[in-house]
């Protein structure tokens, strides 16, 4: 197949629509997860943001964690070397239906937003009795 054959078969194709081009990468951060018996918690590293750069949403049992980071650096010194990404940063979570999105809390502290997300009551682990 020639480059023409190429370029008049795109021409021929229905225009598709093209994804927005991001001008820089979106991270996805690292996330460690505990449950316990009451709440499950999801702690994102994501160096450089803080709580005005950060949104949590929930949808459809899709939590995103979203949030822009930054780093200033000193006014006489020059950027030398950085091990960490730093930019946007992005993910999402299916959370199941055991979790009571109303008491979905979160919170940033030293670029570490951490999330606790409630047990629903129903769902918690109880003792049950044993008549005798």
């Amino acid at each position: 197949m020639t480059d023409t054959q190429v370029a008049k078969k795109a021409a021929d194709t229905p225009a598709r629509r093209q994804p927005e081009r991001q001008e820089e990468p979106v991270h996805a951060p690292n996330v460690d997860i505990t449950e316990n018996d009451d709440r499950v918690r999801l702690m994102a590293d994501m160096p450089g943001v803080d709580p005005d750069s950060v949104e949590v949403t929930i949808e459809k049992n899709v939590l995103t964690l979203e949030g822009r980071g930054r780093v200033e650096g000193l006014a006489d010194h020059a950027l030398a070397g950085q091990e960490f990404a730093v930019g946007q940063y992005r993910r999402d979570f299916t959370i199941s239906e055991a979790i009571d999105p109303a008491g979905i809390k979160a919170r940033v502290k030293h670029g570490v937003v951490d999330v606790t997300l409630p047990k629903r009551e129903q769902v918690k682990a109880r003792k049950i009795a044993i008549e005798s």
